[in-house]
């Protein structure tokens, strides 16, 4: 028998199932831990070694401006990251940057890392110190969006 006989009834579903998806996650973290020692350390943490990093500007209690991430195996990830347009210009965007660099080395993160489209802040991070280390154009259609990294002091 060869293994062509023996997946012939393999159906193809594309429906939204919560249960699936924690089974795939399962499966994944399980493949990963075999081949990755870090992995498998931290998939054994509660949120798999994952804590939240928000750091925010308030003025008059207004958010002005605010970073979020987490730090997760040794790295500093920056999702989101915003500083009002008409404080722009006034080191804010940095004071947030390096408060969240600050609370990464603490927990023991060597590097940081961001994506970044190009109509929002490449020059930004380039000139904090991050370099790019991917690029994919026309995503999404029209933008560029940058991939960039950087070793933590």
């Amino acid at each position: 028998m060869t293994n062509s006989e023996t997946v012939s009834a393999v159906v193809l579903e594309a429906e939204v199932s919560e249960e699936r998806l924690a089974l795939l996650e399962e499966r994944l973290d399980e493949y990963n831990s075999r081949h990755s020692p870090v992995l498998q350390r931290l998939n054994q943490l509660p949120e798999q070694g994952d804590e939240p990093v928000q750091v925010y500007l308030v003025q008059e209690g207004r958010m002005i401006g605010g970073l979020t991430g987490r730090t997760w195996a040794d790295w500093l990830v920056i999702d989101m990251f915003w500083v009002h347009e008409d404080h722009r210009g006034a080191g804010l965007g940095g004071r947030l940057l390096a408060a969240a660099e600050e609370i990464a080395e603490e927990r023991g993160c060597t590097r940081a890392r961001t994506e970044t489209w190009d109509f929002q802040s490449p020059k930004f991070y380039l000139g904090h110190g991050f370099r790019i280390v991917g690029e994919v154009p026309d995503f999404p259609p029209g933008a560029v969006e940058y991939i960039l990294a950087k070793d933590l002091a």
